[in-house]
C-alpha cells in the first residue's frame, strides 16, 4: 500500500461552511481511484494521479449544482493538505487525517 491509500476524514472550507467527507484513496502506479462521500452525496474521483505524495483528481457534483471541481493535496504521513478549485468560485482549502 502506498502513503497515499486509505480512508481520509476531509474538510473543505467553502462560502457555505465546511463539508465534511470521507475521500477513499486505492493507487496503482501514478494513479489512483476511489471516491468521496459525505452529506452531499457520494461521487467518483476521475483521472486521479499519483506524483511522490501528492494526489490530483477531479470530482463532477450536483449539489448544491452542477460544477466540475479539480482537487490536489499532498499526504504528509496521517495528514492531508490541499485545495479544490471550483473554477469561477475559486479555490477553497482542503485538510485531512487518515480514518
Amino acid at each position: 500500500m502506498a502513503t497515499v491509500d486509505g480512508q481520509w476524514n476531509i474538510v473543505v472550507r467553502t462560502p457555505l461552511g465546511e463539508q465534511k467527507a470521507m475521500l477513499n484513496v486505492v493507487s496503482a502506479g501514478t494513479s489512483f481511484t476511489g471516491n468521496l462521500s459525505g452529506a452531499l452525496g457520494s461521487v467518483e474521483v476521475k483521472d486521479g494521479t499519483v506524483d511522490g505524495d501528492t494526489l490530483a483528481w477531479v470530482m463532477s457534483i450536483t449539489s448544491p449544482m452542477p460544477m466540475k471541481l479539480e482537487c490536489t493535496a499532498t499526504v504528509d504521513g496521517d495528514t492531508l493538505t490541499g485545495s479544490v478549485g471550483a473554477g469561477g468560485l475559486g479555490s477553497f482549502p482542503v485538510s485531512g487525517v487518515r480514518a
